[in-house]
């Protein structure tokens, strides 16, 4: 029980005191840019399956079924 509550103590320690958190700007830009490139994948994403539906519908006379 000792090695729990010392691994419990040194974390907490680890995390208040050496740490260090981004500012309320850093985390701001972070997400901005996060938000941007999940819609910019999910654009080509998209833009493949409909480039795919297309080829499928020519080949195969059906849409992907």
């Amino acid at each position: 029980m000792e090695r729990v509550t010392l691994y419990l103590k040194e974390s907490y320690h680890e995390l208040v005191k050496n740490v260090s958190w981004p500012t309320l700007a850093q985390l701001q830009e972070s997400t901005i840019v996060v938000l941007i490139t999940s819609v910019i994948l999910a654009l080509i994403v998209f833009l493949m399956d409909v480039a795919c539906s297309v080829v499928f519908k020519n080949i195969y006379g059906v849409w992907g079924q």
